[in-house]
C-alpha cells in the first residue's frame, strides 16, 4: 500500500443532462487533465494536476468550487484490501465520509481517493501500518 495527502477540487453541479459533459469539455479545453473523478447528485470531486489553473477556469466560469485535502491510497487489487484500511481508519474513530476508485490498467493495483474526518490521524494511521507513505 501506497498513500498520500491530495487536494480535490469540490464542484457543485445541477443535476441535469448535459452538465457534466459541460464541465469536463470546459476542462479539456483549457488542457487541464482530470486524474480521478467522482460524480455525486449534485457535485463533482475532481482531482487534477494542474490544481491551479483548473480552480483559474473552473471560477471564471462562475463554478462554485472548493478544495479539500483527501487521501489517495494504492492498494493491491485483491479481495479485502480496502477493507483493512477502511477498518484501521474506522477503529481509530476517524469517519470516512466518501471514497471512490479505479482500476490500473494492468488491473493489478486499485487506486481509492478516501476523503475522511481526520486526515492527520488517518495519515498517521497508515503510516503505522508499516507500509510506505
Amino acid at each position: 500500500m501506497e498513500f498520500e495527502r491530495i487536494t480535490e477540487i469540490f464542484v457543485l453541479l445541477e443535476n441535469k443532462p448535459s452538465v457534466l459533459g459541460e464541465l469536463l469539455c470546459q476542462l479539456a479545453e483549457n488542457e487541464i487533465n482530470v486524474e480521478a473523478i467522482g460524480v455525486f447528485q449534485d457535485s463533482a470531486k475532481i482531482y487534477t494536476k494542474n490544481l491551479n489553473k483548473a480552480i483559474k477556469v473552473l471560477n471564471k466560469l462562475n463554478y462554485t468550487t472548493d478544495m479539500r485535502d483527501v487521501l489517495l491510497v494504492h492498494l493491491e487489487n485483491r479481495p479485502g484490501a480496502l477493507g483493512e484500511v477502511a477498518a484501521r481508519i474506522g477503529d481509530e474513530g476517524i469517519n470516512i465520509e466518501y471514497c471512490y476508485g479505479t482500476l490500473s490498467q494492468t488491473g493489478d493495483k486499485v487506486s481509492v481517493i478516501i476523503d475522511v474526518s481526520n486526515i492527520d490521524r488517518a495519515l498517521k494511521v497508515l503510516e503505522g501500518s508499516g507500509q510506505t507513505g
